[in-house]
């Protein structure tokens, strides 16, 4: 039998925010989430990547709050929102989204995810119902990369695989090891050095006197993740090429630092040239207007590394939108 932990099984992980949380029951899980700006502004969903809390969308939420009524959320395993081994698929976090959104929004929504998230964001232009989805941002999606066979480009043991498993190992099964300290002095001889020479334009290393506090996500995370993903059990049931060919909604495509390393054929970055070049073929040849944007030199998480620049992308887009569809 899988057991479930809750937020409150967990006291003593978390930290403060600048933005007030709320928990709400989707029937399985609780889903944690913060909002910010004005009701009557058009509704925005936030989508993080795969270990980040919503609050990764923090930097970012006090400029997107001008222009929307944000909600950013935590995915289940992920911050306060019920933790759930076992049960971490794309189409089972993508119900839980759709879920939010009739419970919680309410109405069409913009969204907006990034990695995992931008995934997330892909399956929602694909698969929710239709009308509830205005348009989504796909931030550095690992579209292809973050299936074990994919049918373009290399596959998730030959991209950020090897991280996953050694958070799996390192943080351990059920929450029975939780050794961020070893992780930490593991990760220089875990990972491949080719991994290990590029992580740090992909994801650059924390501020110490950041706050949160360094590895504050990783204490928000449930390791069993990177063994959905690395495992294939996470994706098994929503192939890429069958979701991109059902995209219903304008999709915005950015995509950020990528190499190929020539030894090894190994992917450090979330999806390869070729690979964001199909996604957006089987797009367009699905009707739908997408827009790609390439910024090589950009970390992974635009909005938390740039988020003044991750707020003109997405609104100078939006703007577009509002153009085609005064509505």
């Amino acid at each position: 039998m899988t057991a479930y932990l809750e937020a409150a099984d967990r006291d003593g992980t978390f930290v403060s925010h600048a933005f007030p949380e709320q928990l709400v029951d989707l029937g399985e899980i609780r889903m944690n989430y913060a909002t910010a700006g004005d009701p009557a502004a058009p509704a925005l969903l936030l989508i993080p990547g795969q270990s980040e809390s919503w609050w990764g969308y923090e930097p970012a939420m006090p400029l997107l709050a001008e222009h929307f009524h944000v909600h950013a959320v935590d995915l289940r395993g992920q911050g306060r929102s019920t933790w759930t081994p076992g049960r971490y698929t794309i189409d089972v976090f993508g119900a839980d989204l759709e879920r939010f959104i009739d419970l919680v929004i309410g109405r069409p929504t913009l969204v907006s995810g990034m990695s995992s998230g931008g995934v997330l964001s892909a399956w929602l232009s694909a698969f929710a119902k239709p009308g509830v989805i205005r348009g989504a941002v796909w931030e550095d999606p690992p579209v292809f990369a973050s299936q074990t066979t994919p049918a373009v480009g290399p596959g998730i043991r030959q991209a950020i695989g090897p991280v996953f498993t050694a958070w799996n190992t390192w943080l351990g099964d059920q929450w029975k090891v939780g050794d961020l300290d070893g992780l930490m002095r593991a990760m220089p001889t875990a990972l491949p050095p080719e991994i290990l020479r590029a992580m740090g334009s992909m994801i650059p290393p924390p501020d110490p006197d950041a706050f949160p506090p360094p590895g504050q996500n990783l204490r928000e995370y449930d390791p069993e993740w990177g063994r959905a993903f690395v495992s294939g059990a996470a994706t098994a049931s929503c192939d890429h090429e069958t979701m991109l060919r059902r995209v219903r909604v304008p999709v915005l495509f950015t995509h950020h630092f990528r190499t190929v390393d020539e030894r090894t054929g190994r992917l450090i970055g979330a999806s390869t040239d070729a690979q964001a070049r199909r996604a957006c073929e089987l797009v367009a040849e699905a009707g739908q207007r997408i827009d790609y944007r390439s910024f090589p030199d950009t970390p992974h998480s635009m909005h938390e590394h740039a988020p003044k620049q991750y707020v003109e992308t997405v609104l100078d887009w939006v703007a577009t939108l509002d153009r085609e569809d005064p509505r």
